[in-house]
């Protein structure tokens, strides 16, 4: 027996995956009375030159991790954020619908971003109920939670004792986080463009690691 103890070290339970979550980079600015490119009703805007500068640091810090596998969502702005990843690391990126961005309902395809600017009563109302569903036709939180789980436990129980890299966005993110640590809903809102969080999860339990970690930027 020895006569020493020292501190714990954290390792992921046997046969969870270790999940890196990086936002894309920065996309088109929204222009008034012009929507976004529309997939299935929600606004597709593709990267800025600054956004596609963050998916170079990205794959820049990556490039030597152990990762197995990246996962995109149906939104250009994550495959085009994931691909010099790809190409540094000869993967294909595999695509994760129910990891797409939160549904604004009418005011998806840039018209949130004005409104959340101008601090709109509705965005306010929004916030105080940690809710996107106060949003005209947007979908609500609860709907959106049950997707984003189902879609991480989905990739973790595909890649058990592995680490994977999964470009999604600010919603999901925040969405994740909070329900890894039962935090308030918009606990985590806000990750920065390019950042990465980092999640271990092993069927219903998910363990938070770090959160928008931009020191590549």
């Amino acid at each position: 027996m020895s006569n020493e103890a020292r501190q714990h070290r954290f390792q992921p339970p046997a046969g969870a995956a270790d999940l890196l979550l990086i936002r894309h980079g920065e996309t088109q600015a929204a222009i008034r009375g012009q929507d976004f490119p529309m997939v299935d009703g929600q606004g597709d805007p593709a990267l800025r030159p600054e956004g596609e500068a963050q998916a170079q640091a990205v794959a820049a810090r990556l490039k030597d991790q152990p990762i197995r596998a990246i996962y995109v969502t149906t939104m250009q702005r994550t495959h085009q954020t994931a691909a010099p990843l790809a190409g540094a690391l000869g993967l294909t990126p595999r695509v994760e619908p129910d990891l797409r961005e939160v549904h604004l309902g009418d005011w998806d395809g840039g018209e949130y971003r004005f409104r959340a600017a101008e601090n709109d009563p509705v965005i306010l109302r929004m916030r105080e109920l940690q809710d996107w569903g106060a949003i005209p036709g947007a979908e609500p939180r609860d709907a959106f939670f049950g997707r984003v789980r189902r879609g991480l436990t989905r990739i973790a129980a595909a890649h058990p004792d592995e680490l994977v890299a999964v470009v999604v966005h600010g919603g999901v993110i925040g969405a994740a986080l909070a329900l890894a640590t039962e935090s308030r809903p918009f606990g985590f809102t806000g990750a920065d463009n390019g950042s990465i969080s980092r999640l271990v999860v092993q069927g219903d339990q998910m363990i938070l690691r770090g959160f928008n970690d931009v020191s590549h930027l």
